[in-house]
């Protein structure tokens, strides 16, 4: 088990902003990823003039996936940090 809880400063007992950022990061990224992944059938089927039921469909499951890919990665990471 770890000996401080993650992201307090052990010396000051303080919130330490620089590991909350430094961790913060990855995920914006991931959830950014995301995001641009989920609206790139809305401008596919645009372009294309296709049925627009077929793309929302697509992005509803990207956005699923996607989710899912940020939860993961969310438990994962917390698992890392807590040291089990």
């Amino acid at each position: 088990m770890a000996s401080s809880p993650p992201f307090v400063d052990p010396d000051a007992k303080t919130v330490d902003f620089r590991q909350l950022l430094h961790e913060s990061v990855p995920l914006f990224v991931l959830v950014g990823l995301v995001g641009v992944l989920t609206w790139l059938p809305l401008f596919v089927g645009g372009g294309l003039g296709a049925t627009p039921l077929l793309f929302t469909l697509v992005r509803q499951l990207l956005l699923a996936v996607g989710s899912a890919l940020v939860l993961l990665y969310v438990i994962a990471r917390g698992i890392q940090l807590a040291g089990v």
